[in-house]
């Protein structure tokens, strides 16, 4: 397993992570199976906006022994009273949601309170209104919660919390379809969800990503939107590429769903390559360098999505990775522009330039 440190809060955080949207399918042992593979996988991250509430009990039978050592992230808005999953701003119904959800999980904590699927400012309006988000505070201020989380599909929304409230944690849909405008959750363009992965960098908010498949549809040629199916490795790789994201919350239904997931790390580069997209790609994504190091190897020796990953954080003024890409063995100064990776760029970036603008904006 590799971690991540979330800049905010030193956790340590495993780079895959598991969903609950599905897991409550399973026969209770076979979800108690499923849980304990992936503790034992490495797994330290766990979201339960489940799609039932009989996924919960199976959490505290799996992880109760092992709680100080797992993370949890739980929906203020999520509500179980009808037994699947609905979505509450009143007040009573969050708090005896979280109430129910804390005693089936067998923990007195939560290390990630999340302000719940802010998708409309309304539903932020709403939330504030009735006591709902003064209510995390007041759990965060008991040590009931640990850190405040923020769940959004909308770019617009999630700016505007962000500018408002201290999160420490976004859950954000992430992967190639809604990056390029297609599927149910595809909100905001291409630049403008750039720019939360960015800020999200900047400002040390860890990512974690909700629908990393699509809700499946990437994985299947029939329903993908680009007609074209990509593996659940490609997925996970393009998240993880992203910058600010700390884990990808996959989805299971059993233990050898798990084992698929940690199969990743035993996959060889090429299977990770998702340079695929770029035959996807709209034209407001055309030209732009999206750090998949299908350009590699480069001849001199340069990371280049490295390189490029730190100089358009830099621009949008994170001093950190200015740091980072002057502490580089190799930076834009030592390419040789023989134009291997212009040829090579299935997103048509003209890497060879782009590295002479990059040298100058660092004054190489």
């Amino acid at each position: 397993m590799q971690y991540r440190v979330n800049q905010r809060t030193g956790d340590r955080v495993s780079v895959i992570g598991i969903g609950s949207a599905y897991l409550f399918e399973a026969a209770p042992e076979e979800g108690v199976k499923a849980l304990r593979t992936a503790y034992e996988g490495g797994i330290n991250y766990f979201d339960l906006a489940a799609g039932d509430g009989r996924a919960f009990p199976l959490w505290g039978e799996a992880l109760s022994d092992v709680r100080k050592n797992v993370r949890y992230q739980i929906h203020f808005g999520a509500d179980y009273s009808r037994g699947a999953y609905g979505w509450s701003l009143e007040l009573d119904k969050v708090r005896r949601s979280v109430a129910w959800q804390l005693g089936e999980l067998r923990t007195d904590y939560i290390d990630y309170g999340f302000i719940h699927c802010q998708d409309e400012e309304g539903d932020w309006e709403t939330y504030r209104r009735n006591g709902v988000y003064d209510y995390l505070r007041k759990l965060k201020e008991e040590g009931v919660v640990r850190h405040i989380g923020l769940s959004s599909h909308t770019p617009r929304v999630i700016s505007r919390i962000l500018d408002e409230v201290p999160v420490d944690m976004l859950m954000f849909s992430v992967n190639p379809a809604y990056d390029y405008g297609k599927g149910e959750f595809a909100y905001g363009g291409v630049e403008e969800r750039a720019e939360i992965y960015r800020r999200c960098e900047k400002e040390g908010i860890g990512i974690t990503v909700m629908k990393p498949f699509s809700g499946g549809q990437l994985l299947s040629d029939a329903h993908s939107p680009f007609g074209r199916a990509l593996t659940p490795f490609q997925c996970i790789r393009y998240c993880l590429d992203k910058p600010g994201v700390l884990t990808a919350l996959c989805g299971v239904r059993n233990a050898e769903d798990v084992r698929t997931l940690l199969a990743y790390f035993d996959q060889p580069e090429e299977a990770l390559d998702y340079s695929i997209i770029g035959t996807f790609a709209p034209p407001d994504a055309s030209g732009r360098c999206v750090y998949c190091n299908h350009c590699r190897p480069c001849p001199a020796g340069l990371d280049i999505g490295l390189i490029n990953k730190y100089y358009d954080l830099s621009r949008a003024g994170d001093a950190l990775a200015r740091e980072h890409y002057l502490t580089l063995e190799k930076r834009a100064s030592d390419c040789i522009s023989c134009g291997h990776c212009d040829r090579r760029c299935p997103f048509g970036v003209k890497q060879s330039g782009r590295m002479q603008e990059i040298r100058s904006f660092f004054g190489e």
